[in-house]
């Protein structure tokens, strides 16, 4: 199917982002993916869109993780089209022998991508309306639908009393383990992630994304709603990307809080920069990924562009590397992500060894959290987040939650980890409260 498409100038007077994502509620599948570009320029060199939204199911698929990989293969062979949607953390189990058995409180399928019938993309300071041919003719209607939405933040207070899953004495136990098992040389390092949750938990969704975004300002942003669970995510992470034969992959791993002071926040932004133990952990998940990407790269492709760069967000400075590689035209992109899946940064090394300590140690299903949430385009390329820094929501249950984690090292000192977690934890609890 073909798509029948719409400029008009990025005037945000008339249309601004609000609006259209208010609009967007009247669907029962939304993604919308924002960059922050205006102030995330330097964090987003490989960023080609101010922002994209994609509305209304023509087709789906929705899965759990037996075979899953494979059938979205069929799936993107079928509709060769924008194709929205995520990859949750329990996509491991289609890559390697391996189980997710913790209890799920969220229930959201462990693959889910649609067609989009509608298509909203901003870009070069231009809005472009990209609808099917079966519903091109309610794009002027539409466009005057969202110059009627009167957008206000509700303002409302959140009836969320946030718990942590896992006791900070629990906390301390479980990394205890997971040091017994790096001493013995089971793994050299593993991120390992603990749950907030709230029951009887009731928001308004977009005032909670516009609020974390507002927070964090991050790159990958992204809000999803498929029926009746969200996904409100402030994501500082890039998964991969394909831009025509390259493929990117930007993992991070070391993280340090922002200050006031500008003298000392540049002193810990140096700090972090330095820093041996924060260096190992991110050269660790390089070496990783450039492991991964080589079962699919062109030969003597794989380069590392950005070695433990400082980048700094509202909320915390991260190191961030950049990995690239080069492929052939005939690579299957699914069997491209698939490799690379689950995302380095969110697991550790070796890889399937930390993800089955993961399983053991960790408490609850991460389900979509530490996933990957993205687009296909029609021309063959893509581009994934990493799903953190993030709120999921299922309306019905009024069940709330995000996880945090850190990575764990030889060289860890467990109260540095605990305190990691509770700096991502702020923005999260900051846009859940009233």
């Amino acid at each position: 199917m073909n798509r029948n498409s719409k400029i008009i100038p990025n005037d945000t007077s008339i249309l601004p982002k609000e609006n259209v994502l208010q609009w967007a509620q009247n669907f029962e599948n939304v993604v919308f993916l924002e960059s922050n570009k205006d102030t995330q320029a330097e964090q987003e060199k490989y960023g080609e869109i101010e922002a994209v939204l994609a509305v209304g199911a023509h087709q789906t698929l929705s899965c759990e993780a037996d075979n899953a990989f494979e059938k979205l293969k069929d799936f993107r062979k079928k509709h060769k089209d924008y194709l929205f949607g995520y990859f949750s953390y329990d996509l491991k189990n289609d890559t390697e022998e391996l189980r997710s058995e913790n209890p799920d409180h969220l229930e959201f399928p462990a693959l889910y991508f649609f067609q989009p019938k509608k298509v909203i993309l901003w870009k070069n300071n231009q809005v472009e309306f990209l609808y099917l041919d079966a519903y091109s003719k309610e794009i002027e209607q539409d466009i005057r639908a969202i110059k009627e939405v009167h957008f206000s933040p509700k303002n409302s207070r959140t009836k969320c009393d946030i718990i942590p899953r896992l006791s900070k004495e629990g906390y301390y136990e479980k990394v205890s383990s997971i040091l017994k098992h790096i001493h013995r040389g089971d793994i050299y390092e593993v991120n390992y992630c603990q749950e907030f949750y709230a029951e009887n938990c009731e928001i308004h969704t977009i005032d909670v994304y516009q609020k974390l975004n507002q927070i964090s300002q991050a790159p990958f942003a992204s809000y999803i709603k498929l029926q009746d669970k969200f996904l409100l995510c402030a994501s500082p992470e890039r998964f991969v990307k394909k831009q025509n034969n390259k493929i990117i992959v930007q993992p991070i791993k070391g993280t340090a809080r922002r200050l006031a002071n500008r003298m000392e926040d540049e002193r810990l932004a140096k700090s972090l920069a330095d820093d041996p133990k924060e260096r190992a952990e991110n050269i660790m998940i390089v070496d990783l990924i450039r492991n991964d990407l080589s079962k699919n790269a062109k030969k003597g492709s794989v380069k590392v562009e950005e070695l433990c760069k400082v980048y700094s967000f509202k909320q915390v400075h991260q190191l961030i590397s950049t990995v690239v590689c080069e492929v052939d035209k005939d690579e299957n992109d699914i069997d491209i992500i698939k490799s690379l899946f689950p995302m380095g940064s969110m697991t550790g090394a070796p890889k399937i060894s930390a993800m089955e300590i993961i399983e053991e140690e960790e408490i609850t299903k991460r389900g979509l959290y530490s996933g990957a949430v993205g687009y296909f385009s029609p021309v063959g390329n893509f581009d994934f987040n990493v799903v953190i820094r993030s709120i999921l929501y299922n309306a019905s249950k009024k069940y709330a939650s995000f996880s945090v984690g850190s990575a764990i090292t030889s060289l860890s000192v467990i109260e540095n980890e605990y305190e990691e977690c509770l700096i991502k934890a702020k923005a999260l609890k900051e846009a859940l409260s009233s």
